[in-house]
């Protein structure tokens, strides 16, 4: 094995770990992928306990479905290979069972431009795929379908997708997903929920796209130099 494997596959492990620590998942449920190269992934286990999972009980899958390794690849290895193929930006996929999210999911529901911070998503809205057996490709079109551009969706009736350039990243959306999950649903049973409009969101997309980044231009903020020449 590569020493860029063991690594890739520690971190996989370690990302699994964390859906459980975060209260993100719960037992075995969930699955979390990462990419290897433009032809295959990493991807966790099937029904493995996630405090008993060793980077060497990470099988490799290529594209094209074969895999190899001691252990079966999980059982909805199918939407992890279809958004790896058809999202060349995409380099590690975290999907969870999260309590607000999926609880909205149950209800047919996604998750609409209630706060602005949907936009994380890279997207207006959160949308939430139809229900198909876990596992089938049938769930792994419907999800392609849901997710378009955006960085995240909802399953009916199941659980959570989000996508990052890594696995921290992913990890990170996440999170954020279940975070506005249990916003919308505190709204919702405040009643009358006010939504922003399209035109609004689409400016806070674009302001997403420089966020976090000190090079990022904003013609009101200027530069000083470093604090030491104050």
């Amino acid at each position: 094995m590569r020493s860029s494997d063991a690594s890739l596959c520690e971190a996989l492990v370690g990302t699994c770990r964390e859906l459980t620590r975060r209260g993100l998942t719960y037992g075995t449920s969930g699955n979390v992928s990462v990419r290897r190269d433009e032809r295959t992934f990493f991807i966790s286990p099937t029904g493995t306990p996630y405090e008993e999972l060793q980077p060497a009980d990470v099988p490799l899958m290529q594209l094209d479905g074969h895999w190899f390794g001691r252990r079966r690849p999980s059982s909805e290895w199918r939407f992890h290979r279809d958004l790896l193929r058809a999202r060349a930006d995409v380099g590690a996929i975290v999907h969870t069972h999260s309590r607000y999210a999926t609880a909205l999911a149950c209800t047919g529901r996604g998750i609409p431009a209630f706060h602005y911070m949907v936009a994380v998503t890279g997207d207006i809205e959160i949308r939430c795929a139809s229900y198909h057996t876990f596992g089938s490709q049938e769930l792994s079109d419907a999800v392609l379908t849901a997710m378009g551009r955006s960085n995240a969706c909802l399953l009916a009736n199941h659980g959570v997708i989000a996508l990052g350039v890594d696995l921290s990243a992913a990890l990170t959306l996440a999170g954020e997903v279940e975070n506005l999950a249990a916003q919308y649903c505190a709204a919702l049973a405040l009643g009358n929920v006010r939504m922003l409009d399209d035109a609004e969101m689409r400016r806070v997309v674009e302001k997403f796209r420089t966020y976090g980044k000190p090079d990022a231009v904003d013609a009101d903020l200027v530069c000083g130099g470093d604090r030491s020449s104050d």
